[in-house]
């Protein structure tokens, strides 16, 4: 079975925030993502919950990572089996905040933009 291929957002400025993002975090941390990101490649997207989960109402998926630091990364699903890694954060409280699901699709509609 084909493996899905994970790409990472980058602006038009050539930054790679989610990239940057788990960069940022301590090595362990790191690992766990990397962790979850080889299952996302394994599985696509018969990958379900307590790893991801649809965001309701809108294109994008929360791949999640659990514990301590409670890391969420927003992706879409693309052709030729791609997952595109919009936006990467740390989720502090129960509710994810609007604003953190704003980033995500203001960079999916550049990326649409940007293609055409």
């Amino acid at each position: 079975m084909d493996a899905w291929k994970i790409e990472y957002y980058e602006s038009s400025s050539g930054n790679k925030p989610v990239e940057e993002f788990i960069n940022s975090l301590e090595e362990k941390v790191q690992v766990k993502i990397f962790r979850t990101l080889e299952l996302l490649e394994e599985f696509g997207t018969r990958m379900g919950l307590p790893h991801v989960k649809k965001l309701t109402s809108t294109p994008l998926w929360e791949l999640r990572m659990l514990g301590s630091n409670n890391i969420r990364i927003f992706y879409v699903a693309q052709k030729q089996k791609q997952f595109l890694l919009l936006h990467a954060f740390k989720k502090k409280t129960q509710k994810t905040d609007k604003k953190e699901i704003k980033i995500a699709l203001e960079r999916l509609r550049e990326c649409g933009s940007r293609k055409k």
